[in-house]
């Protein structure tokens, strides 16, 4: 074998072993990838089973029901856009900014009965803010066209329909 040969099997084993070592990496990413879903989402395509995902949207007025389990706290409460409701529960201390009507954004997944296991309940920051993907589910059921002004009032969420045409 020449030199030159030798070196152009150098050149493509290496290659072939780049290509091996990355698609393994992605593989292994593809399985720890968290998504952001919405409750509209989950009532057209819900995730697989056992699936962690992140449900974002706002915590439905009247929806907050705190309890006891074991000694841990609890809460049940419904994350709607507008379009969707899911119920969820959590089990643990829910953020001091947690409330009826704000963003929330959820980490867990969806159990055999339609519920939503939390395991981590993240609120709103402040009054201005809005999680970037819950501001996108937003804009993409049509509740909220950020050119026409600020988002709606979160407690008239369930009544808005995106037809009706603001005067």
């Amino acid at each position: 074998m020449t030199r030159k040969r030798r070196r152009l099997w150098l050149l493509v084993a290496c290659g072939v072993g780049l290509g091996s070592a990355t698609a393994l990496a992605l593989s292994a990413f593809r399985d720890n990838l968290v998504f952001f879903v919405a409750p509209s989402e989950i009532a057209e395509k819900a995730p697989a089973a056992g699936r962690t995902f992140r449900l974002g949207g706002l915590v439905e007025q009247g929806s907050v029901h705190r309890g006891k389990e074991a000694g841990q706290p609890t809460a049940e409460f419904r994350v709607t856009d507008g379009k969707g409701t899911v119920e969820v529960t959590y089990i643990g201390i829910l953020p001091d900014l947690f409330r009826e009507g704000q963003g929330v954004v959820a980490l867990g997944t969806m159990r055999p009965d339609g519920t939503f296991r939390a395991s981590e309940v993240l609120a709103k920051h402040d009054e201005t803010y809005m999680p970037k993907d819950v501001e996108e589910a937003l804009k993409k059921t049509g509740h909220w066209n950020p050119n026409a002004g600020p988002p709606p009032p979160a407690s008239t969420w369930n009544a808005l329909d995106p037809r009706q045409k603001k005067g």
